[in-house]
Parts: C-alpha cells; sequence; structure tokens
C-alpha cells in the first residue's frame, strides 16, 4: 500500500509514500527500546539535545514551514510561528526539566522519604494534521527530556513533516532511535499500540480516541487522549465589544478554523447583539483568502476535500433549519479547497453547527438574554477542552470560568497553548494533560521511596 499526499490549494499531488511492514515497525520499537536504555541515565545531556533542537528548529524554519504549508495549507506566516513555538518549548523543557524531575522530599515515619520521578519507556505518539510540528513535539519535549524514547505515527496528510521531524533530532546529534517517524497510514496504529511500546498519546477525534483508549488500556498501558473540542466563546453584556470582536475573529479563523481549542460556538449577551455581529462580521469580511504561501493570505483552504464537503453540509443544515448567512458560506475556487470565511446566526441547538465540531472556516452565533444562559448552552456540548470569556467584570470573570466546564479558560483573549500551562479537556474532549510540569509527569513512573532504620550516612574527610 501506498500513501499520496496532496496540495489542497492546488490539488496536485506533492509525493506518494510506501507503507512500512509490521516487521518494520518491530523493528523500530526495538531500536527505540534499546536507545531508552541509555538516553534516561543522564538528565543533564539531554537538555542539552533539546536547546540545540531549539536552534535547528530556528535555523531550518523557513524550510519545515513550506512543508507543513504545501502539505496540509495553512498560510506560511502561521506555519513560521508553529516552527517558532516548537523551538519555545524546547528551550522551556531544557531550562525547567531538571526542576520539574526533582524528587520530592516527604515526611513520613520513615528515616527519609520522597517522591522520584522517572522515565516509563517507549512512547507511542499518533498524531493528526493540523498542527504537525506542534503537535508532534509539545508531546515530545517534556517526553523526551523525562528520559522516554518516541516512535511517532504522523497523519497520513502531512507525512513528509513527520520525515523531518526525524531528520532534525538526528542532524541535532540526537543517538539514533530516541525519535522515529513511522511512514504509515492508519492501518499500522492499532500494530504499533500492540508492540512492545509502554504508553501512547493521541491526538485526533473522539471516536478515534475512544477506539485508541479501549486498545492500549486493555494492555494496560498508560494512554493520554487530547480529543476535540466545541469551545464556547461567550461575549458578557459588559465586554468591550471592539476587542471582542477582533479576538472573534483570531479565535475561529486561524489554521483555517482546524484547530481543537478555536472557538466554535459564539454566545453574545442580547444588550451587545446587535453592535457585536456587525464589527465581527466588518472584520471577517477583511480577511484575504488565497495563496498560503502569499504573505498576505490570511485564510488558505481546508485539509482535504473532505474537509470541504463536511463544511458545506454543516452550513446547508443550518439553513435548511432556519439559520441566516451574514456573510460567506460558500466555496471558492474551482481548484483548491477553498471556503469563505462564514458567520452564521439564528442558530438552534437542533443544527450541526451547534453540536458537532466544527473544523473550518465557519462562526455559528446564538443571541442570549444573559450570562447564565449563556454557560448553560456552553455546558450543554458533550466536549469540554476550552471556553473564552469577555467581561470587564473580575468578579463575574472568577464566576464564569469556574462555572464552564472545560479544561481551560481564557478571559479577555482566545485560547492558545503555551509550554508553561497545562493543556487538556474534560468530558469527550478526552483526559490527561500536555505542556507544563503535568504534562511531563503523565509519562513518568512516580515513584514512593522510603529509607527506615538508622541509616548511618558516612562522612569521607580527604
Amino acid at each position: 500500500m501506498s500513501i499520496k499526499t496532496i496540495n489542497p490549494a492546488t490539488e496536485e499531488v506533492i509525493a506518494e509514500y510506501q507503507n512500512i511492514t509490521e516487521a518494520d515497525l518491530t523493528n523500530k520499537v526495538a531500536k527505540s527500546r534499546e536507545a531508552f536504555s541509555k538516553w534516561k541515565l543522564e538528565p543533564k545531556n539531554r537538555a542539552v539535545f533539546l536547546h540545540l533542537l531549539s536552534e535547528n528548529l530556528r535555523k531550518n524554519k523557513e524550510s519545515l514551514a513550506k512543508v507543513a504549508t504545501q502539505e496540509m495549507g495553512k498560510p506560511l506566516k502561521e506555519s513560521l510561528a508553529e516552527v517558532e513555538k516548537c523551538a519555545w518549548a524546547m528551550e522551556f523543557y531544557g531550562d525547567n526539566g531538571e526542576t520539574f524531575l526533582n524528587p520530592e522530599i516527604i515526611n513520613t515515619d520513615a528515616r527519609k522519604s520522597f517522591v522520584a520521578f522517572q522515565p516509563i519507556g517507549v512512547i507511542a505518539s499518533i498524531m493528526p494534521w493540523n498542527f504537525p510540528y506542534w503537535q508532534a513535539l509539545r508531546f515530545a519535549a517534556p517526553s523526551l527530556m523525562a528520559g522516554n524514547t518516541i516512535v511517532l505515527k504522523p497523519a497520513s496528510v502531512t507525512m513528509q513533516c513527520g520525515i523531518e521531524m526525524e531528520k532534525l533530532f538526528l542532524n541535532t546529534g540526537f543517538p539514533e532511535g530516541v525519535f522515529q517517524t513511522l511512514v504509515s497510514n492508519s492501518s499500522m496504529a492499532e500494530k504499533l499500540i500492540d508492540s512492545d511500546i509502554n504508553a501512547v498519546t493521541f491526538t485526533g477525534s473522539n471516536i478515534v480516541g475512544a477506539k485508541v483508549a479501549q486498545r492500549a488500556t486493555s494492555q494496560i498501558k498508560k494512554c493520554v487522549l487530547e480529543l476535540g473540542g466545541s469551545d464556547p466563546f461567550i461575549v458578557c453584556s459588559d465586554a468591550d465589544v471592539e476587542k471582542a470582536s477582533t479576538g472573534a475573529v483570531k479565535g475561529r479563523f486561524i489554521n483555517c478554523g482546524q484547530s481543537c481549542i478555536a472557538s466554535k460556538r459564539f454566545f453574545v449577551v442580547k444588550n451587545l447583539a446587535k453592535e457585536f455581529i456587525e464589527k465581527f462580521v466588518q472584520k471577517v469580511e477583511k480577511l484575504n483568502v488565497g495563496d498560503p504561501m502569499s504573505d498576505v493570505t490570511d485564510i488558505g483552504p481546508l485539509v482535504n476535500a473532505d474537509g470541504l464537503h463536511r463544511i458545506e453540509e454543516m452550513v446547508q443544515d443550518a439553513v435548511a433549519k432556519g439559520a441566516r448567512i451574514l456573510t460567506g458560506g460558500k466555496r471558492l475556487r474551482d481548484k483548491g479547497y477553498f471556503y469563505a470565511p462564514t458567520v452564521v446566526d439564528n442558530v438552534t441547538p437542533d443544527m450541526m453547527l451547534a453540536h458537532e465540531e466544527v473544523f473550518g472556516p465557519v462562526a455559528p452565533v446564538t443571541i442570549v438574554e444573559d450570562e447564565d444562559e449563556a454557560v448553560r448552552l456552553a455546558n450543554s456540548s458533550q466536549y469540554g477542552l476550552g471556553a473564552s470569556i469577555w467581561t470587564q467584570n473580575l468578579d463575574k470573570a472568577e464566576k464564569l470560568s469556574r462555572l464552564i466546564d472545560s479544561g481551560m479558560v481564557a478571559v479577555n483573549n482566545v485560547l492558545v497553548s503555551d509550554p508553561r500551562i497545562p493543556f487538556g479537556g474534560v468530558k469527550q474532549s478526552g483526559f490527561g494533560r500536555e505542556l507544563s510540569k503535568y504534562g511531563m509527569l503523565e509519562f513518568v513512573n512516580v515513584k514512593s521511596i522510603r529509607y527506615y532504620d538508622q541509616l548511618i550516612q558516612y562522612h569521607r574527610v580527604e
């Protein structure tokens, strides 16, 4: 079997790859396990390698960014920012990883008690296409710093991005086997989970995530799931409309709306609805849709024909049920998977736009009576990844941020991932955390150690 990658802006075939065999997979995992035996021993060396990789990411960011843009269609300026963010993550864990791994001393009845944090082994990483570098490396940075080794199965859509990452690790001087990429389609994912790995991290849909979790946990293998989102964007009665409408454009249309933490459902209290919607639509209509390799492009194509057809279906469903298109609502160009940035109002809970994850440049707006109704509708989703709340009242911000059922909340800003802050959701958005110290501790053995009796420490005098 082979894998073809297609440029979503031109619909031209970029490259074709041959799937690895099951024997190749077994050999790669064995190589990763062999590398683990030495990699786990020296945290100071691991920190040095992460800093070197950060430098190489920056040196090669133009070429890396072009590969991502060609494969999945995001504007080049966003691809450049993605590579830069990966470099930051490597720096962060290179700087802080040793501190995060320091033993935690605890007072007990024993002579000495502490908690040690030790790597667990080979981690299988099954990653998506929408942020091909960031999704893989935001997991890799803390896991590698903890002393684990990684076998990555990238999305078939962005296969060359996965290949480029392995090349980068080897060119930086990482020992062979520490980070490897599998050239395979989804057929190899189950075999990877079944292989001699210790844990799995998966980013993708909740439907596939449930299958990954079932397969991994049936073999007593740890897993972390970062799944879909349908993040609410709540404009309170006292919000700064100018800032909120600008934030709405950024939160909804980054990466052509193909982000798990993009703002996907907009709830606006009625006293500000008219002003907010007018400003929002005006700003959306200024977005430049076009060639993703151009510096002036804000919105590129959707990733593939299936993504485009799905968005068309969702908008048609909404219109058939009474929604109103305020701008956009149509496919653009004969070639490429381009869809106009779209704002829809009169949204009701029975519409696909209201209860399914909208992975594309469409913003459904619902006018609500007050913040209580906004919270109720926000929490009615099966998802619970993030939320964005816009208010000028600190007490209201504190109250609403605690009422929202999600793993993350941003007040007066859109949600972004940050190496310093834990990332993850609740409900159908998954479990476990990435990034920060908490992300690092997902893939370590938290080992309790206690020394009893009167152990004597001998001091040697020269």
